[in-house]
């Protein structure tokens, strides 16, 4: 019985939700599973992986064959780096402290990048929100003044239409006692 650890698609249309799960690899990809690892959500940014970190490396170390796109979220959280090392300690290349330093290591490593990724995307989502308003300020502002001009054209039109009519008129007034 070939095991197989990968995804269980939930979630509806457009909003895809995995549960990562150990299952036969003659089963339905929706179907009969034996355990559930974990869960990924690649909606959120960065996405969403919960993942029981020593079930999974017992059953990588008992022979089960992880999806490609399982691969990458289990040597994304450290699985199969842990399961390397341990490779290392059972054929005597390292001891299990050395092994236990270098997997500490990358571990406080790789929490620094994510943290460090969050962080500048957060950042950049504030500056291009902030950029994004600046812009639209400016908008507003050409369109007041474009349309302040074109109330002061409006008013100066009338301006000279009263003028106009007033003026026939008082020419008129004029004329008359000339005569």
């Amino acid at each position: 019985m070939p095991v197989k650890i990968r995804l269980q698609r939930f979630g509806k249309k457009g909003q895809a939700f995995y549960h990562i799960v150990i299952a036969d690899g003659r089963a339905p990809r929706d179907g009969k599973f034996i355990e559930k690892l974990g869960t990924y959500n690649p909606m959120t940014k960065p996405a969403t992986i919960d993942i029981n970190f020593d079930s999974a490396l017992e059953w990588l170390q008992n022979g089960a064959q992880p999806t490609d796109t399982v691969r990458a979220i289990l040597s994304y959280k450290g699985v199969m780096y842990k399961k390397h090392l341990l490779g290392g300690v059972t054929k005597g290349a390292l001891t299990a402290e050395q092994a236990e330093a270098k997997f500490a290591a990358w571990e406080a490593e790789k929490n620094a990048k994510i943290y460090n990724v969050a962080k500048t995307s957060k950042e950049q989502a504030t500056q291009k929100q902030a950029e994004m308003l600046d812009s639209e300020r400016k908008i507003n502002e050409a369109r007041k003044a474009e349309i302040a001009k074109r109330k002061a054209i409006e008013l100066e039109a009338k301006v000279k239409k009263v003028q106009a009519e007033a003026a026939p008129a008082e020419e008129v007034a004029e004329e008359t006692p000339a005569e």
